[in-house]
């Protein structure tokens, strides 16, 4: 096949599937609660059932992770967001103010455009299949092309679900010919109500620019302050813990580690004693010119490898027993490496001399790469907490949890997600951690309280003056050369204004 037939093929698969999503969403924006829950329940077990077969062969399919831990991504995907919102109203009348007579309606956005990485693309697909049809929405995946397999075997998986819960498979399709064009024409396409963008930020960004509303994520590259006061040994078995977990392919994992100066020996001991590696000077700089491509870019080879795969690659001699290889850095942003977002077993170590300059270090990091995504801090001095919350420019704060599965909200309270916003100082929509309510539009219903003379009589109060009413069939007639004048004022202005 050549490649302009490809594309052309691509581009039709689109329309077929959009004609036929668009098809069964309005079949489901007719539907009651009842109904809705009842499909996702479907995936939610479909998801478990298929959970190991799903993880093995994402992990054959791009050489990402360990199969046990997608296992577990899989099932966190479907039960894990089903027990979250299963009990979320998302149909019809969600809210009331009696007091203020108003009242919230839910109403679906229509189909959703979904983009889908090769880190997490099974679990991706499953989460974000039961949030778009909790809210009422159809969704089209645009599956990462070295992952179409399991992508494809996840959604033939959801749409067995959802036909056997007595529902329009078409809810949930995705494209088997994945070309840029074809992601490109659905992420433009008139019957796209939204994007829901989890992958590169090239293709965040052209999510954003494709003239439909999307929500999208930039890079995690979050930092991980340890305090004085913190359980050592327990906080640094979260971060290893969360650092080897699919081995780092979690964007909330975390990529470098921060303490007090006069903390430094301490924490390294203690690292070492849990299997981190903190590579010597000559090390350092070898494998750090191997993290990153020529333009600066992540090098997707260490992308979700085992340390020792990422050592064997960067031809670097390491222990049998190492699980994580720590750099010690002192800069942040050109020249400085391992100040970037990895997804993979490999940490930054930095420190300061005391929190504050802690702060402005973790801020500066940030600010680099990661802007509003996820910062965690392992304390037990609440002010402290209080205090990095009040400055660091992330949308999730993770406190003494770690910060992979803190984040997604499998080891903390927050809604359980694969897409976790960065909010406005990251470039996105929005800074939750993405669920069914960020896919439906709420149309407020409102009745009148006040009448006009009360509103001018309010105003009368508060300024003391009198508001007189127009009189009642009264106009006024001008001349005709004053409103000529008055136009052609208008349009110098605006045409100084355009200058």
């Amino acid at each position: 096949m050549q490649l302009y037939d490809k594309d052309l093929l691509s581009v039709q698969e689109v329309r077929t599937l959009l004609e036929k999503a668009k098809t069964a969403q309005q079949e489901l924006a007719s539907a009651s609660q009842e109904t809705i829950d009842n499909i996702i329940a479907h995936i939610a077990k479909a998801g478990v059932r298929n959970a190991k077969r799903l993880a093995k062969m994402a992990n054959e399919d791009t050489e990402f992770g360990i199969v046990d831990d997608k296992v577990i991504k899989n099932i966190f995907a479907s039960k894990g967001v089903y027990d979250y919102i299963k009990d979320m109203k998302t149909v019809g009348e969600i809210g009331r103010d009696p007091a203020k007579k108003t009242r919230d309606i839910a109403v679906p956005v229509g189909v959703i455009a979904g983009l889908v990485p090769s880190t997490n693309p099974t679990s991706t697909v499953l989460y974000k299949a039961e949030i778009a049809i909790k809210a009422g929405n159809a969704i089209v995946f645009s599956p990462h092309p070295n992952a179409l397999r399991c992508i494809l075997e996840t959604v033939k998986v959801i749409r067995q679900a959802i036909a056997e819960a007595g529902a329009n498979e078409d809810l949930v399709s995705c494209i088997t010919i994945p070309t840029m064009q074809a992601t490109s024409n659905l992420m433009q396409h008139p019957d796209v109500s939204m994007i829901l963008a989890t992958g590169g930020a090239a293709m965040v960004r052209a999510a954003y620019s494709s003239g439909t509303p999307a929500i999208g994520v930039g890079p995690g590259n979050g930092p991980a302050y340890l305090d004085r006061t913190t359980d050592l040994k327990k906080a640094v078995k979260q971060i290893m813990d969360s650092e080897t977990f699919d081995n780092g392919t979690i964007c909330a994992s975390e990529q470098s580690i921060i303490c007090d100066d006069d903390m430094a020996e301490a924490v390294q001991k203690e690292m070492e004693s849990q299997g981190a590696y903190f590579l010597n000077e000559e090390e350092s700089k070898k494998l750090g010119k191997f993290i990153l491509r020529a333009n600066g870019t992540m090098n997707p080879m260490i992308v979700g490898r085992s340390a020792q795969k990422i050592a064997e690659l960067a031809e670097l001699s390491i222990p049998q027993n190492v699980r994580v290889l720590v750099a010690k850095e002192d800069g942040v942003g050109l020249g400085h490496p391992y100040s970037n977002e990895k997804l993979c077993p490999i940490l930054a170590f930095y420190t300061g001399k005391d929190y504050k300059e802690v702060c402005q270090k973790v801020t500066e990091i940030l600010h680099y790469e990661g802007a509003g995504h996820t910062f965690s801090i392992h304390t037990e001095n609440d002010k402290l907490v209080d205090y990095f919350a009040a400055r660091v420019p992330a949308s999730r704060i993770i406190v003494n949890c770690p910060s992979s599965l803190g984040g997604i909200g499998a080891a903390t309270g927050l809604m359980p997600s694969l897409t976790l916003g960065c909010g406005a100082v990251g470039g996105s929509a929005t800074s939750d951690n993405v669920g069914p309510m960020n896919l439906l539009n709420i149309r407020r219903v409102a009745y009148g309280l006040k009448e006009a003379d009360d509103i001018r009589k309010e105003a009368e109060e508060v300024t003391g003056e009198c508001f007189e009413k127009p009189a009642v069939g009264t106009s006024v007639n001008l001349d005709g050369n004053l409103v000529d004048d008055i136009v052609n004022a208008v349009i110098r202005q605006i045409q100084g204004n355009v200058r």
